[in-house]
């Protein structure tokens, strides 16, 4: 219930995103080109969503993978079509600024 709360206040618990980087997690941002080189997150890649499908490989095997965008719904797309090719252990981080500021 408090948990509720504070989304519907605009507040986000990162717990379980923080413990994902903090366990050395595939950042992978999915905006366009253009987006990521205006600047992203340290130590993530630039896989479009367009691309996630054909790029599968690139995520097997990885203890954990976060995805974001710039607004949530792009990485939300992204962790679907994840989770469907059976990528386990992905998180939607939502956007940008929301990974960054998780990020030490």
């Amino acid at each position: 219930m408090i948990q509720l709360i504070k989304n519907l206040m605009g507040q986000q618990d990162n717990s379980e995103l923080i413990s994902a980087i903090e366990s050395g997690a595939y950042l992978v941002d999915v905006r366009s080109p253009a987006e990521f080189n205006g600047g992203s997150v340290k130590g993530a890649v630039n896989i479009p969503l367009d691309s996630v499908p054909n790029q599968i490989s690139k995520f097997k095997g990885k203890k954990g993978v976060v995805v974001f965008c710039q607004s949530g719904a792009r990485s939300g797309v992204a962790k679907g079509i994840l989770e469907k090719n059976g990528i386990q252990n992905v998180i939607n981080g939502g956007g940008h600024s929301n990974v960054r500021k998780c990020v030490k």
